[in-house]
């Protein structure tokens, strides 16, 4: 059977079930149906012949659910900092839409670090402390920033 065939039949047994589910952790019946079809999407060309079909979708699903969360809790920070920028400095629309995505980039670039790896890495980036300072704010070595660093960077020249 192929690939699409198998994803299609998914879809037929499954996507009632997926829709019910997401609606109940989302609340929103939308969401939900932006997300069941964003998990059938993410199976095309995959080979997809799993054992457990429903623990497999909703693997697939929670993951979605959680960049969905993320992506709103980004979006919400950057319009709270936004928010707290005179009228003088703030960015044009254009500007705005560039800097959210290239943050919503550089998160999920850095997702799958550590929580440490991840702020060692935008305190060096952002804040432009030195290793010590980081060290000593995050309650570690300096050889264990050295790491943290490492661990970022290699994910950012990775995805150049």
């Amino acid at each position: 059977m192929s690939a699409a065939r198998n994803i299609a039949q998914l879809y037929v047994e499954h996507h009632h079930w997926l829709h019910a589910w997401l609606r109940r952790k989302l609340g929103c019946t939308h969401q939900a149906a932006d997300l069941t079809h964003d998990t059938f999407v993410s199976l095309l060309g995959k080979p997809c012949q799993p054992d457990e079909p429903r623990a497999y979708l909703l693997t697939i699903a929670r993951r979605l659910v959680f960049e969905t969360w993320r992506r709103r809790d980004l979006e919400r920070a950057w319009l709270a900092e936004l928010a707290a920028m005179s009228e003088a400095v703030a960015p044009s629309e254009e500007e705005r839409a560039i800097m959210l995505e290239t943050l919503l980039a550089i998160d999920a670039l850095l997702d799958g670090l550590s929580a440490k790896a991840r702020q060692a890495f935008l305190m060096s980036q952002l804040d432009g402390l030195t290793y010590a300072e980081i060290a000593a704010e995050l309650g570690v070595s300096v050889s264990r920033v050295r790491q943290y660093m490492t661990q970022a960077l290699t994910r950012c020249y990775a995805a150049v």
